[in-house]
């Protein structure tokens, strides 16, 4: 009974912060629900005794590639009005996809209540005696070694252009000039002028 209760708030919670990342104006509040999904839906992997899963989705996701988007967010410079005005451009095809995701959900419900699944039956059987993460380590490393490899290659990517995106050259910006200020000295920026009674300082 405790196991079905913490599934449902687990998994309402999960929806929820789906539904309002898409649904979020704000680029911050929408990582940062995102960070509340990751961390729910690591809840859910405790729950089904996939510990791995969910200390990944707590270390990898969480830590690292979130916060990622949510730095990359917060330092590039993004025109609302224009990111508002693209969303009209694509709405057929988001509707399209939107669609084929609901189909998705009820065809997966209509498998759900058809029967329950028998878990020795699975297409990747495990063995009992074999830790969880071993088990997992074996495939990744063994059959999915270069599909793996080549996930780091994608992040690697993603981090340079999001490096390339921060730092690129902006019109109307004065740089700094580190030297020249270390090198100026005080009767550079300072002069000693006397006014004479009732005329002020010429700038």
């Amino acid at each position: 009974m405790i196991q079905a209760i913490a599934f449902y708030i687990f998994a309402v919670v999960v929806l929820v912060s789906g539904a309002m990342t898409i649904a979020s104006r704000n680029p911050v509040h929408s990582v940062l629900w995102l960070i509340l999904a990751f961390f729910n839906a690591a809840g859910l992997m405790v729950l089904v005794g996939a510990e791995f899963i969910a200390m990944l989705l707590v270390i990898v996701y969480v830590g690292a590639v979130a916060v990622l988007f949510l730095f990359v967010v917060m330092m590039l410079d993004i025109d609302f009005a224009e990111m508002r005005a693209g969303v009209v451009r694509y709405f057929g095809i988001g509707l399209v996809l939107a669609v084929a995701l609901v189909c998705e959900i009820l065809i997966a419900v209509g498998a759900w209540s058809a029967g329950g699944v028998d878990l020795a039956r699975r297409g990747a059987p495990v063995d009992p005696t074999v830790p969880n993460i071993e088990a997992i380590g074996q495939l990744l490393y063994t059959r999915y070694l270069f599909v793996f490899e080549g996930a780091g290659l994608v992040l690697l990517v993603a981090m340079i252009g999001a490096i390339v995106l921060t730092h690129r050259q902006r019109q109307g910006v004065r740089p700094q000039n580190v030297a020249s200020q270390v090198a100026r000295r005080p009767q550079d920026a300072t002069r000693n002028m006397r006014p004479e009674i009732g005329q002020g300082v010429q700038l």
